[in-house]
């Protein structure tokens, strides 16, 4: 890859993606002219992982960082509050904001009457709250199960994990011996499947680790738009997740310590059909903001920059 740059394609533009998270440094030893596409913010996402910003290697990555984007010719970020804090590496007016998309376009949720996935896991009548995703180290899960173990009388309600992760087989455990049988755990979903259990959910959770809420945007909170599944966001007030709860009205945003406030939410959705469509038309409506024409957006803002 280097060797080509630096031969085959030494006069050509470089368009680098903070997915690896390191990769866009090779800039430094490159003589093109590079941009940038940041959708997670790093070091800052690594303090999920107990890092300081005293770290060695926190301070050593983050003049990295600064000696990249002031070279950079564009630096383009998906929301405000990732730009907030991108302003720490470099002076906020370089930074252009362009939202993503979501991998599904238009509503194609699958109707409950007519989703396998629903008679295989036995939801008939029930109303579903899903987590899916990543059970990692750093990955909050054990908030859902909380809640899950204070809504055990809510026989209507069940919590659905579904995904993989190094505390999958810890959290199952749990659930075992504190009896929690509203919970359940499932294994990913093959592609061909992932549209019927995504359909399934009448509630999406997405959970942020209050520590890196501004660095990150999980790619299904827009998924869970583009079906209209209102969501349940779990992450700090500073987060684009906040932000966006605010301004579409298609979720409510909790600290994961608000437990009174996220099992009322939960039960007036769980009660309510009119504020329960309320919040699933909004989520349609948020939907629109992140369509997959924003990838043609991002073009545009970055061929018409000006070169000087």
């Amino acid at each position: 890859f280097y060797y080509l740059l630096m031969t085959k394609y030494r006069k050509h533009d470089v368009f680098f993606i903070s997915v690896p998270p390191m990769a866009y440094l090779l800039n430094l030893v490159l003589p093109h002219r590079f941009s940038m596409l940041i959708w997670d913010v790093y070091p800052d996402s690594l303090k999920i992982t107990g890092m300081k910003e005293s770290h060695p290697v926190y301070k050593f990555w983050s003049r990295l960082n600064r000696r990249s984007f002031k070279k950079a010719f564009a630096i383009i970020t998906i929301g405000d509050k990732m730009a907030d804090l991108l302003s720490k590496y470099v002076n906020r007016e370089k930074l252009i904001i362009q939202p993503i998309w979501s991998i599904f376009q238009g509503n194609d949720k699958i109707k409950k009457s007519d989703n396998p996935f629903i008679k295989e896991q036995q939801l008939e009548g029930k109303f579903v709250v899903q987590y899916s995703g990543n059970i990692g180290l750093t990955h909050n899960v054990e908030v859902l199960i909380n809640i899950a173990s204070a809504m055990k009388d809510y026989e209507h309600i069940v919590f659905q994990i579904i995904g993989r992760g190094p505390r999958k087989k810890q959290l199952e455990q749990r659930v075992r011996d504190e009896k929690i049988p509203n919970c359940r755990f499932l294994p990913f979903q093959s592609d061909a499947m992932f549209p019927y259990s995504l359909s399934a959910a009448d509630l999406g959770v997405v959970i942020l680790d209050e520590t890196t809420s501004k660095g990150s945007v999980p790619s299904k909170s827009y998924n869970l738009m583009s079906y209209g599944i209102p969501s349940l966001y779990i992450a700090s007030g500073d987060s684009e997740l906040f932000e966006y709860a605010l301004k579409y009205r298609h979720a409510e945003c909790f600290g994961k310590n608000d437990m009174r406030e996220i099992i009322k939410y939960i039960s007036d959705l769980a009660q309510d059909k009119v504020l329960y469509n309320n919040y699933a038309k909004n989520a349609l409506k948020a939907s629109e903001h992140f369509r997959r024409d924003n990838a043609g957006k991002i073009v545009a803002k970055y061929v018409n920059l000006p070169l000087d």
